[in-house]
């Protein structure tokens, strides 16, 4: 006898959250199998951020992947320029956002705002963008980045 739509529906629902939200082992599902997806799919979102944020991922060269996916993991995607935008945020105030990835985000704040809940939208007016020393410039919808971020030797 086949299932009620509305049942279907709940239990995709529960596999989406263990799959990406850190939800609960849905019945009939074994752990392994699971666990694996979830990397597998941290891994695959990884991928998707480090293309919108190639200098951060860059910038955390081998450590990029274990990063990601340790902020990631439990946390539904907001899509991957977002995804990126918070990851190098949280960096930044932890003082580990390499300078790459400094100057990165530099250049996207001075060219939107994001307030970290809706969409990034672009800027009208001049705006100054920094983080980790670096300075980036807004001015009739052109960026610039003024100064690099600091190197660490």
């Amino acid at each position: 006898m086949p299932e009620p739509a509305g049942d279907l529906a709940a239990r995709q629902a529960e596999l989406v959250a263990a799959l990406v939200a850190d939800g609960p082992l849905p019945a009939g599902f074994e752990p392994a199998p699971l666990a694996a997806a979830r990397v597998a799919l941290l891994r695959k979102r990884a991928g998707d951020v480090a293309r919108h944020w190639p200098l951060l991922a860059a910038g955390l060269g081998a450590d990029w992947t274990a990063t990601f996916a340790g902020w990631a993991a439990g946390r539904p995607t907001g899509g991957s320029l977002r995804d990126g935008w918070d990851l190098a945020r949280v960096l930044h105030d932890r003082g580990t956002l390499p300078p790459l990835g400094a100057e990165e985000l530099a250049v996207r704040e001075a060219g939107a705002r994001y307030d970290g809940q809706g969409p990034p939208r672009a800027r009208r007016l001049p705006a100054v963008g920094r983080a980790g020393g670096a300075v980036a410039v807004q001015v009739a919808g052109r960026v610039r980045l003024l100064r690099p971020a600091r190197r660490h030797a």
